[in-house]
């Protein structure tokens, strides 16, 4: 009986303890709720933004006192006085006004918010001399793909149903290329295609803070936003195999499809030119407007109506590249000119020494959690056009699909003819792959 109680005595003090341990974790948490303001107020001035912001998620009163405007004054004082390479000279003049009136005078959070502008405003202006780079082979800024990355900018795709229920997803999967960038949402989260309302794209710009597992402040830019109903009546498909269905809504946005018509995934090739200021400096109701270009009409040349112009395509398939050519000094005589559209060839059928060679297999790979495969007879094309002075002039990213097309008997090949045709309001393309 003795031994009994002694084992009894000794299993009852570890349940005291945690007991105890979850008191101790109780009142802990209480105290600091009980604590005055002000002493919370000063313990948190001793943290910099990115602490700040993580600490404003434990609750809603840490929420509240995180977003003072004295401790974000303070912060943004220490940090742009110490830096003068981010002095804040790329500051919209309203803000700068707003920057002189006294602290307690602004809405509760308004610091926090110029804080985190002016962040972006100066990582903006650091970054922007390197989209003054520009490509001889293509006309566009060199180092797009490293000041998208060094801005953290990505990009959602928001999905609106016919009951009205709207949900946002963030990418899969994102690809760079020489000139364009491939997205990707799985659709494990998406409803049937053929419910969904309206699809939008956003440019997400995120601030660089040290916050793991939070998802940081930002920005969201409006990129497109596209009526479903409108684009079912007029999609095309361009490839299948055994597993899904390949559907392009519009250029550049292509659905797979699952057999029993659920969204395997959604895939969106962007092209470089002014992706950056597309991304980012749209509003999340309007997007970036792209200045006019207007059509250069050059009528010194009696023979030649529009010359100079240069052309650099690309073929691949996400995989490995296909095809890559520039070809300059194109040319469209007057007569070719006609409802507002100019006529430019490449490549001559008959002039041999024009043609290019294709390396590899004309397929789209496709992948999601679960299943990959690729589709035969598509791939992507990518296409920038330059004018006279050497501006981007008519820029194509998108999935297309190869297929065989009927051409006069030649003595010189009797294979089969392949036709890429693609067609947008600026124009039209067609390439043929014997």
């Amino acid at each position: 009986m003795a031994a009994r109680k002694a084992v009894i005595s000794r299993v009852r003090p570890v349940k005291t303890s945690k007991r105890a341990e979850k008191s101790s974790a109780a009142t802990t948490h209480n105290f600091m709720e009980r604590m005055p303001s002000e002493i919370l107020i000063k313990i948190l001035s001793y943290l910099d933004a990115s602490a700040l912001y993580s600490i404003s998620h434990i609750n809603k009163l840490f929420y509240q006192l995180a977003n003072d405007n004295a401790l974000w004054n303070k912060v943004y004082i220490a940090e742009f006085n110490k830096n003068k390479k981010w002095k804040p000279k790329g500051m919209d003049e309203v803000l700068l006004k707003m920057a002189t009136v006294e602290v307690q005078d602004q809405a509760v959070g308004y610091w926090k918010w110029l804080y985190f502008k002016t962040v972006a405003a100066c990582d903006m202006n650091k970054w922007k001399r390197r989209l003054g780079l520009i490509s001889r082979h293509t006309g566009l800024p060199s180092q797009t793909e490293q000041v998208l990355r060094n801005l953290h900018v990505t990009w959602e795709l928001t999905v609106s149903d016919k009951s009205r229920y709207e949900a946002t997803f963030e990418l899969s999967w994102s690809q760079f290329f020489e000139n364009w960038v491939t997205l990707c949402w799985n659709g494990a989260c998406l409803p049937d295609y053929r419910h969904i309302s309206t699809l939008q794209l956003h440019g997400v710009r995120r601030i660089a803070l040290n916050c793991p597992g939070l998802k940081k402040p930002g920005w969201r830019s409006l990129m497109a936003r596209l009526d479903m109903e409108t684009l079912t009546k007029s999609m095309q498909v361009i490839g299948r195999d055994r597993l899904v269905e390949l559907k392009l809504l519009q250029p550049g946005l292509i659905i797979g499809i699952w057999k029993d018509h659920s969204i395997a995934f959604v895939m969106l090739t962007l092209h470089f030119h002014r992706l950056v200021e597309k991304s980012i400096q749209g509003t999340s109701v309007c997007p970036y407007l792209e200045p006019m270009v207007n059509l250069p009409f050059d009528d010194i040349d009696p023979e030649y109506g529009l010359h100079g112009y240069q052309l650099h395509i690309v073929l691949h398939n996400t995989a490995y590249e296909i095809m890559s050519e520039s070809f300059s000094q194109l040319f469209c005589r007057r007569t070719q000119i006609c409802d507002g559209l100019i006529q430019l060839t490449a490549i001559s059928r008959t002039n041999v020494s024009q043609h290019v060679a294709l390396s590899g297999c004309i397929t789209l790979p496709w992948n999601t959690d679960a299943l990959q495969g690729e589709v035969e007879n598509c791939c992507v094309m990518s296409l920038t056009l330059l004018d006279e002075s050497k501006k981007p002039f008519w820029c194509v990213s998108s999935p297309v699909s190869i297929k065989p097309v009927k051409m006069p008997t030649s003595y010189d090949y009797d294979g089969e003819d392949l036709l890429i045709h693609y067609q947008d309001s600026d124009g039209q393309c067609h390439c043929m792959l014997p």
